[in-house]
Formats: structure tokens, sequence, C-alpha cells
């Protein structure tokens, strides 16, 4: 039974120009801190991110805002900012239904 404080977010992000491989490389790296946040990622796929399509989707569930707001601003995740800077050049987040 899922809990009704919990949050499901669908998470699109573009790679910069030659950078969907370091985007995944950074993903890699800040979807370890999901977990001590109580977070947990239920899907994470790849395109070739040609014509506007993002380079990866991913799918994750927080047990409350809280919890969320604390990966968001975790202090070992937000130290990658540079990292996440050079990479990205775009994110799309939004609350969604799993059916």
């Amino acid at each position: 039974m899922q809990n009704h404080d919990s949050i499901t977010l669908c998470c699109l992000l573009w790679a910069r120009d030659g950078a969907a491989g370091a985007l995944s490389d950074y993903e890699d790296a800040v979807l370890e801190f999901l977990a001590p946040h109580g977070g947990e990622l239920l899907t994470r796929v790849v395109s070739e991110g040609t014509d506007g399509v993002p380079d990866e989707v991913q799918t994750y569930r927080f047990p409350s805002a809280a919890a969320l707001d604390g990966y968001l601003h975790d202090p070992a995740r937000l130290a990658l900012a540079d990292w996440r800077d050079r990479v990205v050049a775009r994110t799309e987040l939004f609350p969604v239904e799993t059916r």
C-alpha cells in the first residue's frame, strides 16, 4: 500500500552538447543520495537525446515532501553543483502518479 504522503516525481534531463556520457556519470553519483533520504529510484532510462528529446528520464519516490527537500538540499549533493552545471543543459522535474 502506497503512503498517501509520498511524492512520485518524473525528471527529464538534457545533456550539454557532447556531454551525454558525463551526464549519466553525474546522475550515477547523485542518485546515490536518494536512499539516505528515503528516496527510491523507480525507473531510469536513456535515449539518444536527438530531436529535442531528453537524454535521460527518471522516476523516483520520496516518503514525504520533507524527505524530498532533504535530498535536494543535501550538502554532499550540492557540492557537485559545478559538475552538474558542466554537463546538464536542462532539467524538468514534476510530480506524477503511478497507475
